[in-house]
């Protein structure tokens, strides 16, 4: 006969133990980490197009048997290796995120689920109308509290109008997304595909359809406090005159960091990086891709 001697489980006091030894250790390494990186820069970081590709839209026919399946959302991850890049600069600097897209989608893209305001020692999202410091959640502002009701509902009402009039090669769904910090509008329907985001893209150039759109909205709601920039290939962002990125700015300062490196790709007029690149509380580096970014990083901070 062969006896078999279960394995005792470990005692509670010795498991708390072990557990309050490991997070003491990594409480250390963070002191130590603290003790040889600059405290008061900071690296700042739109994601789309400069940690990340941007987010696309994909169909997978292979997952549906009808013979037009819906497009399901195609999240581009940041890359292995930039990730590991960068949380080696955070030994040197803090670094940050700023982006337009809500907090789920820039997690998304950045880690996997909370993973990522632990590896930003900021995330603002929604331009920073959505702010994390340190792995906590700050603060959040709304865009109904600030323009109201009426105005909110005049501009929507305006947009579903003005949509109803564009005539293009296709549309799909999901025209205007309602965020915390502002309003998306998308003339062709933020659930395109990504061959028909690249269709309204290539239309967009030729008819200039987001920019006329923007022009008619800056007529109808002139003096209402109102900004509207262009960002990424289908849409264009509605906020409160001062809720761009720059929005983030403030509670740095007030953090006490003095100089602040700010990397995107959007920075030209119009692009929804350009306010806070041109802010002179930042230095503000034009990037083309999220190699470039690293390129960059890679001359400024050896």
């Amino acid at each position: 006969t062969h006896t078999h001697t279960r394995a005792r489980p470990e005692p509670r006091n010795q498991i708390q133990t072990r557990q309050r030894i490991k997070k003491r250790r990594e409480e250390v390494t963070k002191q130590m980490d603290e003790s040889v990186r600059e405290p008061h820069t900071l690296c700042l970081f739109d994601v789309d197009g400069t940690l990340t590709p941007a987010r696309q839209v994909r169909h997978f026919f292979s997952l549906c048997l009808c013979p037009h399946p819906p497009p399901l959302v195609y999240t581009q991850k940041i890359a292995p290796e930039l990730d590991e890049f960068f949380q080696g600069l955070r030994k040197k600097v803090k670094i940050g995120v700023v982006g337009g897209s809500d907090y789920s989608k820039i997690a998304e893209q950045l880690g996997d689920g909370e993973e990522v305001i632990q590896k930003f020692d900021y995330v603002f999202a929604e331009n920073g109308t959505v702010q994390y410091r340190d792995g906590m959640f700050i603060a959040k502002e709304a865009i109904q509290n600030c323009l109201g009701e009426e105005l909110l509902q005049d501009l929507i009402n305006f947009c579903l109008r003005y949509m109803a009039l564009i005539k293009l090669p296709r549309k799909r769904g999901t025209f205007i997304e309602f965020r915390n910090g502002m309003l998306n509008i998308s003339p062709v329907g933020r659930s395109c595909s990504l061959e028909e985001r690249i269709e309204f893209s290539e239309t967009d150039k030729k008819e200039k359809i987001r920019e006329n759109f923007v022009a008619a909205l800056q007529k109808e709601f002139a003096g209402k406090g109102l900004k509207f920039t262009k960002g990424g290939m289908i849409s264009f962002d509605v906020f409160p005159e001062g809720w761009d990125k720059r929005y983030c700015l403030d509670i740095l300062e007030k953090d006490g960091i003095k100089t602040i490196h700010f990397f995107g790709n959007e920075t030209d007029p119009g692009g929804n990086d350009h306010e806070i690149f041109q802010d002179p509380r930042t230095i503000g580096h034009t990037v083309a891709s999220p190699e470039d970014t690293v390129r960059l990083c890679k001359e400024l901070f050896n």
